[in-house]
């Protein structure tokens, strides 16, 4: 039977005791970390959200404490009233080592059943398991710090953006459902039978009507909800530090999103981080690492080859090139010993994963040049090859080539970090830059269309203007993304509020001005009320504390997180529910074989 509080109130936390308070009458409560029976003396290992501090039972100590002592078992939940002393063996391991607790009153307050695992930080249990005891799970030490850390982030957001003259609004999680990307999340309506509530993937029409309802500066830790596949980095439903603001370029918002980092990590972190950050375009991160969104903790950047190798007979590259496609290489440094011939075996799966053909390789032994097209290359033209990767004895130079150029530097940009990783070459630090000159367009093989690669709303660069009836693939956009260590943490954009210009970017992704209207209607009859120039961009909470900590998974920031089939393991979430709940909302399950 728990033993309820009634005259025992905590006056202090476990962690919270240091040398300074020996003689000192306190309360603490907590869970027992472990209990060490040694006949005439009972250590208790008592722990609470802020640390653990030792309670000592002994042949002072009253019978029936003692005996009580001597029962309690791991993750027992206790109150403990006592005069804190110096520990006669010190423990250096953790803040409260030099003191420990001398038990006058102890209170069983709730018994525990053996957990399925150990709460220890790196607990060895599959992780399936802790996640369907999820709630055993963040008692860690590990995980409660990393939540608390989270905490503290958003209290510094907040702080910031305040003095900075925003304000934080709710917008609706109920919305109408329009085409931002991703599949929606979808709610029915008990009332509107057939009609259909979206989640919001983001909260960017409303922000932007925020804008024009004059609040000029808005900011939202907002909950956000994407119907994808998760990864790492994803989950279905994510927070999402949001802004939008009026009045402002884009050189405003780089400007404030450089000194929010800077403040967030100097006030949660004690780190400097140098700004400006450093800026590349979208054309040249890709042609330089295969990504938009690199890491730049480590070299390996790619190298175009095709000039070198034009004349080559060798019929991958040739046919590449003929097709107006490229070949283009990194090299990895020192590598030829890691990169095996076996070990490239297994890179070049990795690369048909990808979509790429194949992976040409060289590698520079002792012995001299091996190669996987050697036979095909006159010795200029391996020279030429070797002088342009700048390879040396003991690297290794991987090669790719298709008509497909963005395919080429993509499949590359991949196995730049697979080999990176490899080769345990990636720095430490935070490097951030920000990818700027975004295509406005993509082009969607599958569809055979072209598609807004941010979203509709975006300005084109002024420059492009008068190149709106032209090739699409030369309209770039006032985009910019926020990179850390090779995730991006935030896209943001200038937006579009000319009604004639709006109408104009829609046409040409396609919609008619009826199928316009019917998706963003409220949106552009709003703009035609006086709507200020205005800009914003949304900065992923949980993968920038996820980069802060090194966290190798966002379910180690994410207080109760889905796994890869978007389940909680926990709840058994999705589940079915009661057939009358269906019928109330004119639903029906359709068994599909």
């Amino acid at each position: 039977m728990a033993e309820f509080l009634t005259g025992m109130k905590r006056t202090c936390c476990c962690g919270e005791l240091r040398a300074e308070n020996i003689g000192e009458e306190v309360v603490v409560c907590g869970w027992t970390q472990r209990q060490r029976d040694l006949g005439q003396l009972v250590f208790i290992d008592l722990r609470d959200r802020t640390g653990i501090v030792q309670l000592a039972f002994d042949d002072k100590t009253e019978k029936a404490v003692f005996d009580k002592a001597a029962s309690v078992r791991s993750e027992y939940v206790l109150g403990a009233r006592g005069i804190v002393r110096e520990r006669s063996s010190k423990n250096k391991e953790i803040p409260t080592g030099d003191i420990e607790i001398e038990v006058t009153e102890l209170r069983i307050l709730s018994e525990s059943e053996t957990t399925p695992f150990e709460i220890i930080d790196n607990c060895p249990t599959a992780e399936l398991t802790r996640l369907k005891y999820r709630y055993l799970d963040l008692r860690r030490p590990e995980l409660q710090k990393n939540l608390i850390f989270r905490h503290k982030v958003a209290k510094v957001t907040r702080d910031f953006f305040d003095e900075n003259g925003f304000i934080e609004l709710e917008t609706p999680m109920l919305i109408k459902s329009t085409p931002e990307g991703a599949r929606d999340f979808l709610v029915p309506s008990r009332i509107h039978k057939g009609s259909f509530y979206a989640l919001p993937q983001s909260p960017q029409m409303y922000k932007q009507l925020c804008m024009v309802a004059g609040f000029d500066r808005y900011m939202q830790i907002a909950r956000c909800f994407r119907d994808e596949d998760l990864r790492a980095d994803r989950q279905p439903e994510f927070t999402q530090i949001d802004l939008e603001m009026s009045f402002v370029d884009m050189e405003d918002i780089l400007d404030l999103g450089e000194r929010y980092i800077k403040r967030l990590f100097k006030d949660v972190m004690d780190i400097d981080i140098p700004t400006p950050f450093p800026r590349y375009t979208y054309n040249e991160v890709m042609e330089r690492f295969g990504s938009d969104k690199p890491d730049t903790r480590f070299g390996m950047e790619i190298t175009d080859l095709s000039d070198e190798v034009r004349s080559s007979e060798f019929a991958v590259f040739k046919n590449a090139l003929a097709g107006g496609g490229s070949v283009r290489g990194i090299t990895a440094k020192g590598a030829v010993k890691t990169y095996t011939r076996k070990e490239i075996d297994k890179l070049t799966e990795y690369v048909r994963g990808l979509g790429a053909k194949g992976l040409a390789w060289i590698r520079l032994t002792d012995d001299g040049i091996s190669s996987s097209f050697a036979k095909f290359m006159t010795e200029e033209e391996m020279s030429a090859i070797l002088r342009k990767a700048g390879a040396e004895k003991g690297d290794v130079v991987l090669i790719i080539a298709d008509t497909d150029t963005n395919l080429v530097l993509s499949a590359l940009g991949a196995v730049r970090v697979e080999c990176a990783k490899k080769l345990d070459i990636i720095g430490t630090g935070y490097n951030f830059l920000w990818v700027v000159k975004f295509p406005f367009f993509e082009y969607d093989k599958e569809s055979g269309e072209w598609i807004a690669m941010h979203h509709p709303f975006t300005s084109p660069t002024d420059e492009c203007m008068d190149k709106l009836d032209g090739d699409k693939g030369e309209v770039y956009a006032k985009a910019y993304d926020m990179v850390l260590n090779g995730t991006e943490l935030s896209s943001g954009s200038i937006r579009i509020t000319n009604p004639e210009l709006q109408k104009k970017m829609f046409s040409m992704l396609g919609l008619s001005d009826e199928e316009a209207y019917t998706k963003f209607g409220f949106l552009m009859d709003a703009f035609k009320y006086g709507a200020p120039p205005h800009g914003g961009m949304g900065i992923g909470l949980d993968r920038l504390v996820m980069q802060m900590l090194g966290a190798p998974t966002l379910r180690d920031v994410v207080l109760f997180p889905k796994v890869q089939n978007a389940s909680e393991p926990m709840t058994n979430a999705p589940a079915d529910v009661d057939p009358q709940q269906l019928t109330d909302l004119g639903i029906a399950v359709i068994e599909q074989e």
